[in-house]
């Protein structure tokens, strides 16, 4: 089977107010709350993917309250016609206050082809290490959930050809389904409607490399999704594994080259922590590359790598050592330098620390040759330019 496949798609009826129905993906702004309350605010008691996510911000509290009202909201929004399916593609075109424009094309992608676990290759592979611990609350999500949202993003390498440009330049052929603004300063987006996927699917099957699909967002939830398929699928007929929908997951495919694509840093937040973990790093990187360090109102600088590759993995394995021999303190991962400095105002005894930027062009490369890179090396744009959950796709 083909590792891109043409899914049925859901998109809410047209009385739904959009604006209201996008929202941003569940893993963003987690270390500000007061994002997700505004948010709530915005779009209560009116359908919105918001009743059907759960953010990560609120993860650690009254999960299974909160996963049961998600998996009934998702039946309500069925049993009361909320969603239209169509059969194709959609190529999303994306502006966000830092870009003028992103190509992408939303589609299914093959589970048995990807693979997130060290050691073991697919056709589609995780870029970032994946946290076990992190996996089994979202498969709590998933596992009952009757539909999927997707905030997953995948990169492809076709360099020269241009897959998603080409198309984007014949829009005109196709119906556009969606055109309206994002909340929250999200930006605005447009989608059209592809209804012959064929030479699509036959011109990512012919690419040159064994790995020209790689997860640039969402790595986890990607995860979750492959767990509770390897789940099921041992229960099912042969004729039933090649078509399930569980099988299959909904993703936007974005070019590794594309324009309005930019990889900026997550950077690293602490707490209950103090100079001493500063010292630490101190003492144990080097190099000529220059990092800022944020603790109270005072600025630090790390020397490390040059190399963003190396100074990533150096800083990680630091920080995963210092968390091991410190119970009380606890990581977390912000994206811009002003959110960064915003958190570490807000707490007390708390460090950040920038990180340096990736390049794209030696990500497939390094991916190819070693594997995944640190888990959250890297963001695709700020995280106003993430995902918004609009289109779904039934998974039961």
């Amino acid at each position: 089977m083909c590792v891109v496949v043409t899914p049925k798609i859901l998109l809410p009826i047209d009385s739904i107010n959009k604006e209201k129905w996008a929202v941003i993906a569940c893993d963003q702004f987690t270390s500000e709350p007061e994002y997700w309350d505004k948010l709530k605010a915005y779009v209560d008691n009116v359908p919105s993917t918001y009743h059907l996510i759960l953010p990560e911000a609120y993860l650690d509290h009254d999960m299974k309250h909160k996963i049961n009202r998600v998996n009934y909201n998702m039946d309500l929004y069925l049993k009361n016609h909320m969603f239209e399916e169509h059969d194709g593609f959609i190529l999303v075109e994306r502006q966000t206050p830092y870009v003028s424009r992103r190509l992408g094309l939303v589609l299914a992608i093959d589970l048995e082809a990807y693979e997130y676990e060290p050691g073991k290759k697919g056709k589609i592979a995780a870029t970032e290490m994946t946290v076990p611990e992190r996996i089994p609350p979202r498969v709590q999500i998933r596992e009952k959930a009757p539909i999927e949202l997707p905030h997953v993003l995948v990169l492809l390498d076709d360099q020269g050809q241009n897959f998603i440009v080409n198309l984007y330049k014949n829009r005109k052929k196709y119906k556009k389904i969606y055109d309206f603004k994002l909340n929250m300063n999200g930006g605005y987006i447009k989608g059209y409607e592809i209804k012959n996927t064929q030479p699509i699917i036959d011109a990512i099957e012919a690419l040159p490399n064994d790995l020209n699909l790689i997860v640039g967002d969402g790595n986890h939830s990607l995860a979750a999704a492959k767990v509770c398929w390897e789940n099921i699928k041992h229960k099912l007929t042969e004729a039933e594994l090649q078509s399930h929908p569980a099988r299959f997951a909904l993703v936007e495919l974005i070019s590794l080259y594309d324009d309005g694509l930019t990889f900026e840093p997550i950077h690293r937040v602490l707490f209950n922590v103090d100079l001493s973990l500063i010292k630490v790093l101190e003492n144990r990187l080097s190099g000529q590359g220059k990092l800022e360090v944020f603790f109270n109102n005072d600025v630090y600088h790390l020397e490390v790598s040059e190399n963003p590759f190396i100074a990533i993995k150096e800083i990680q394995e630091i920080l995963d050592q210092y968390l091991e021999q410190n119970k009380f303190a606890e990581i977390d991962f912000v994206h811009g330098i002003e959110s960064l400095k915003k958190v570490v105002k807000n707490n007390r005894d708390c460090v950040g620390i920038t990180m340096p930027a990736l390049e794209r062009d030696r990500l497939l490369p390094y991916i190819r040759e070693n594997g995944v890179l640190p888990r959250k090396s890297f963001s695709l744009g700020e995280a106003e330019e993430k995902r918004y959950y609009l289109e779904g796709k039934k998974i039961l």
